[in-house]
């Protein structure tokens, strides 16, 4: 699934999203927005993907945030800005509560709503060269309770108080320190490594990545909100899963096990 601006690739278990704008350091339109709500539905649905990569094409970005040369068309009015921040917080929500590890290959500018994005996504790995922004501050632009909530959740109040406060760009140094990034790579080695670490979870046990990840998401729900039943269920398809006895058969033969999904 390809238009010119987002590209779809699945290769080895693994979904490949790539934001195709470099002129723009992958600045995003709301048509963009779409179609990656668009495709991280297809991916969900095929049993085949176990991990999702989001990435920036050109080496400079991984998304810069969004196209400002389309804020007159589409947020110069209040009614626009309600209907531009609707439609983009459901994609935002879906790559955040989406049933598969995500991760975002970071490698250079990652700013406002691509930070956002990024926030969005279980792993976020960077290169040496990544820088990190929130820059509302200089544009007086708002950010809705559930995009500051998700930086609160990653990297801390205080941290992320100064980071908004300040609008500073941060270093991938910093990002590591501050826990905004999990793994930090030589830019040169970014690509081979992701690709790795994709393809290390994607043998993994789905069942248990798919009950650790709702699990995950119910944990930083308000504890009134969270679906108990749910995770107990999760739990339990593991247990009553042919992988389970897949990867007990595996340890005892002392060989690597072969999970199916059921």
């Amino acid at each position: 699934m390809t238009n010119s601006k987002m590209i779809l690739e699945i290769k080895e278990g693994v979904g490949y999203i790539t934001f195709n704008n470099p002129e723009k350091h992958n600045a995003v339109s709301l048509e963009m927005w779409e179609t990656l709500g668009e495709m991280m539905l297809q991916l969900e649905r095929d049993n085949n993907v176990r991990v999702v990569v989001l990435k920036g094409a050109g080496g400079k970005s991984f998304v810069s945030g969004a196209d400002i040369s389309k804020f007159d068309k589409d947020r110069s009015s209040k009614e626009q800005v309600l209907n531009y921040n609707k439609r983009t917080g459901k994609i935002y929500h879906r790559i955040e509560t989406f049933p598969k590890p995500t991760i975002a290959m970071i490698d250079g500018y990652c700013i406002g709503g691509g930070l956002n994005l990024a926030v969005c996504c279980d792993i976020r790995i960077c290169s040496e060269k990544s820088q990190f922004a929130m820059p509302a501050a200089k544009l007086s632009l708002g950010y809705p309770l559930s995009s500051i909530k998700r930086l609160f959740d990653t990297m801390g109040p205080g941290i992320s108080k100064h980071f908004m406060f300040t609008a500073d760009r941060i270093s991938s140094t910093e990002a590591l320190n501050f826990g905004l990034v999990q793994k930090l790579v030589k830019n040169e080695d970014l690509e081979d490594f992701v690709k790795d670490y994709a393809e290390k979870i994607s043998i993994n046990a789905p069942l248990t990545i798919k009950a650790m990840k709702q699990i995950g998401i119910e944990i930083l729900k308000n504890p009134e909100d969270r679906d108990l039943e749910l995770c107990e269920q999760l739990v339990s398809d593991c247990f009553d899963s042919e992988d389970y006895k897949e990867g007990r058969k595996a340890f005892m033969e002392k060989r690597k096990p072969s999970f199916q999904g059921f």
